[in-house]
C-alpha cells in the first residue's frame, strides 16, 4: 500500500498505527536525552534537557494510558522520521568543536524534535475526536502541551543566548 502499513484500513487503524509511531519516537527521544545532556555546555540547555527527559518518561506512560483506554496493544512500529532527525542530530553534533556552536546545534536539533512531536501529538489529538475519543485527547492533549512548552523554552534560549554567542 506504499507510504503506509497495509495494515490500514479504517480511521481508527491510522489512529493506533500513529501512536505506535509515537510510542516508538518517545522512547527513541529517551534514549537520545542523555548524550544530548552530556554534550551541552550551557547549564539552562542542560538543565531544560534534564527536565524534558522527565517530561519524556511521563509522555510514555501516557500513550500506554491511551493504548489501554483506546483498547489497542502498546506496541512500537519503527519511525524513519524520528530515527532520520536523530542521526542528523548526532552526526552534526560529532561534528561540531566549538561549545557554543556545539550548544546552538543542540537546541536546533531538540527543536526539530519537538516540532515533529507537535505535528503527531496535534494529529493524533484531532484523530482521537473524530473518532468520539475524547478520553483519549484529553490525554494526548497534556503531552502537546508540554512539547509546546518545551520548544518554546528552547526558542528563547537559543535566541537569548546560544545563538548570540555561536555567532561571536
Amino acid at each position: 500500500m506504499g507510504f503506509f502499513s497495509k495494515d490500514i484500513k479504517t480511521m481508527d487503524d491510522l489512529f493506533v498505527h500513529t501512536l505506535r509511531d509515537v510510542y516508538y519516537a518517545e522512547n527513541k527521544i529517551l534514549k537520545a536525552l542523555p548524550s544530548m545532556i552530556d554534550k551541552a555546555t550551557d547549564p539552562q540547555l542542560k538543565t531544560g534537557f534534564q527536565n524534558h527527559l522527565k517530561e519524556t518518561e511521563g509522555h510514555v506512560k501516557r500513550l500506554l494510558e491511551v493504548f489501554e483506554l483506546h483498547g489497542a496493544e502498546a506496541k512500537s512500529v519503527t519511525c524513519p522520521a524520528i530515527n532520520g532527525i536523530i542521526e542528523e542530530a548526532e552526526e552534526i553534533s560529532g561534528d561540531v568543536a566549538d561549545k557554543e556552536v556545539l550548544d546552538a546545534a543542540l537546541a536546533a536539533a531538540a527543536q526539530a524534535v519537538e516540532h515533529y512531536e507537535i505535528t503527531r501529538y496535534g494529529t493524533l489529538i484531532a484523530w482521537a475526536n473524530q473518532l468520539g475519543r475524547a478520553d483519549c485527547a484529553r490525554v494526548l492533549q497534556r503531552t502537546l502541551d508540554e512539547e509546546k512548552k518545551a520548544d518554546a523554552l528552547l526558542s528563547k534560549v537559543a535566541m537569548a543566548k546560544l545563538n548570540v554567542r555561536a555567532a561571536s
